[in-house]
């Protein structure tokens, strides 16, 4: 994790030096929270972690420091069917789709080579070259004990 948040930290520079934008400290620990927490955090979730390690830190500037890391590519803002904006890490050259439960809200990330290739396929039979995409999967938790155990996110 740590090498992923340098290369973000520099990154994060380099957009913020040619925009004229300042390096503060704020942005430091939020950085560092967002990394810490993994991937499809909410705001909600994101401040509370942030406010642990600096008090003070209020909403509206974890909402725009996360827009301003979107804006930055070192994170990606995801809609998923709850309503709320999640932000999970970009990491160079990676690519994964979603799997949503619909009952508790767990996400479960995934990788399959033969649905790429067959998303690539059907594009070029119609026509097109595929420049990205994204795929959700909703379905509900498989065993309901289980699933009922967590939480669904508010």
């Amino acid at each position: 994790m740590k090498v992923a948040v340098e290369e973000a930290q520099r990154k994060l520079s380099v957009y913020m030096r040619e925009r004229g934008l300042k390096h503060t400290r704020q942005r430091d620990q939020i950085l560092e929270a967002f990394f810490a927490a993994g991937g499809h955090v909410s705001i909600d979730d994101l401040l509370g972690q942030v406010q642990e390690r600096m008090a003070g830190v209020g909403y509206a500037t974890v909402y725009r420091t996360m827009k301003l890391f979107s804006e930055a590519g070192v994170a990606h803002e995801r809609h998923f069917d709850d309503g709320q904006s999640r932000y999970e890490p970009v990491v160079d050259d990676e690519h994964h789709d979603h799997l949503i439960c619909t009952t508790c809200g767990t996400i479960f990330e995934f990788e399959d080579p033969i649905i790429e290739k067959r998303q690539s396929d059907i594009a070029t039979a119609h026509g097109l070259r595929v420049v990205h995409h994204r795929h959700e999967i909703y379905g509900s938790c498989i065993a309901p004990d289980a699933c009922r155990h967590r939480a669904r996110p508010t």
